[in-house]
């Protein structure tokens, strides 16, 4: 071979070696959300699901186009505030605050610049969290689906399907100040009727056991959990505990029902993080915040186990019946 044919081959080949490091170099780098959760991945993979599909929505997906950091409170809310300062020296693009607003109100306290998309079931104006509903103002907007409001519609509810019920208690979570707001609204919902509520409050898992030994003491007609994180990442134990008191229970979300649990009333939570997840994708294609509303559901969801029912002696009453989205058999 020639001199100068062999140092073409060379040429050629340092060439071809070189492009698609070229290529590579010039791919621009995935953008970064990171997702702070109140709770668990153990239990809320369905929702982050429904998060996930709201992305592909406005064409992203987790490792092709954009990369999701991961932070789980595990119920632990007094761990979200480091996680948003480390979500913040990540320089995310935005930050999914979810789970519940002690992680929308860690986020917001981390970053006054960097987005923020929340879901919560409290009123966002209420938390500080945006301005108004219309016109969110600052670097935070996102979901908020009215659990917290829907607690005179749930004991309604209860009280419906128990019509012989006069005293209640109500599972709150002592580390979430939104429960305080659930919890009034429920006892004076209450009141209203001249029923009694008691209040038994859970912080940590440890205290579940011994919430439903003060339960059993107590001796109520019915129980009402609230509609917390924690609890519904703790949904098995809770509604096992209310199964061994054979007492009739309303929950907030239809995950509940689904474990066996007796009736829920709430939107879907798997559609509030699809929304959540469109609005991450408007973001990262460049909205901004401040010209998205809050949005807010406009379905609630009423879900009824009649087997469940059955085995506690409830008679349901056919209007009841007749309401619900969905009956499991």
């Amino acid at each position: 071979m020639r001199r100068r044919e062999f140092l073409g081959m060379l040429s050629g080949a340092a060439v071809s070696n070189l492009c698609p490091l070229a290529a590579r170099a010039q791919q621009a780098p995935l953008q970064v959300v990171g997702s702070l959760n109140s709770v668990s991945l153990a239990m809320w993979a369905n929702y982050l699901a429904g998060f996930r599909k709201g992305l592909s929505q406005m064409s992203y997906r987790e490792g092709q186009n954009v990369t999701i950091e991961y932070r789980w409170a595990e119920g632990r809310y007094d761990r979200l505030p480091a996680m948003a300062d480390e979500l913040v020296g990540r320089k995310v693009s935005v930050i999914f605050a979810s789970g519940g607003p002690a992680a929308a109100r860690a986020a917001k306290a981390a970053t006054s610049t960097i987005p923020i998309i929340f879901t919560t079931g409290t009123d966002p104006v209420a938390d500080g969290l945006v301005a108004s509903m219309n016109r969110p103002g600052g670097n935070a907007t996102g979901v908020s689906h009215l659990s917290v409001s829907l607690a005179p519609k749930r004991f309604d509810l209860l009280s419906e399907l128990v019509p012989k019920a006069r005293t209640f208690t109500m599972i709150a979570n002592s580390n979430n100040a939104a429960d305080q707001a659930d919890s009034k609204e429920t006892q004076a919902a209450a009141i209203a009727r001249g029923h009694v509520m008691r209040l038994v409050w859970v912080g940590t898992e440890q205290d579940i056991d011994a919430a439903f030994g003060e339960i059993s003491r107590q001796r109520p007609d019915a129980l009402i959990v609230s509609p917390d994180p924690f609890f519904n990442s703790q949904r098995d134990r809770i509604v096992a505990g209310a199964a061994r008191l054979s007492l009739p229970t309303i929950y907030c979300w239809r995950e509940y029902v689904d474990a066996n649990g007796l009736i829920s009333y709430a939107a879907s939570l798997f559609d509030q993080y699809r929304l959540a997840g469109i609005y991450v994708g408007r973001i990262l294609k460049g909205e901004k915040p401040v010209d998205l509303p809050v949005m807010q559901p406009t379905k609630f969801e009423l879900v009824l186990n009649l087997k469940t029912a059955r085995a506690l002696g409830l008679d349901v009453p056919p209007m009841l019946l007749a309401r619900a989205d969905e009956v499991i058999e």
